[in-house]
């Protein structure tokens, strides 16, 4: 599990300084950019249509995970648009909550209680 907390910091870290790059170079237009490219229907704009409905994918996993909750929701619409940001910190402190239990990991306290 310490392997795991390493990449998920070293990810976090390493795309908060390429994302620091990016703004100061090319500012915060990256809604324009990131649908204008799959209007154009060419290769930027299908990676960008295969990483939203991975972002929505990832959205639904944390809404389920927390039973459809209110704070589920909440979570939901951060890891839709926060990406690997909010994953990294979000799976990071999961990991640390549950002790390393993969199961409370993937399907959340309530669900893995229940399995026990």
């Amino acid at each position: 599990m310490m392997g795991f907390r390493v990449l998920l910091i070293a990810m976090f870290g390493v795309l908060m300084v390429f994302t620091s790059l990016v703004i100061g170079a090319h500012g915060w237009g990256l809604m324009a950019i990131f649908f204008g490219d799959i209007a154009k229907m060419g290769w930027p704009g299908q990676f960008n249509l295969d990483f939203l409905f991975m972002l929505t994918l990832s959205a639904l996993w944390v809404a389920w995970r927390h039973a459809f909750s209110a704070v589920g929701f909440g979570l939901a619409l951060l890891a839709l648009f926060g990406g690997s940001g909010f994953l990294t910190v979000y799976l990071f402190i999961v990991s640390l909550r549950a002790k390393g239990g993969m199961s409370e990991i993937l399907i959340g306290p309530s669900r893995a209680a229940r399995q026990a």
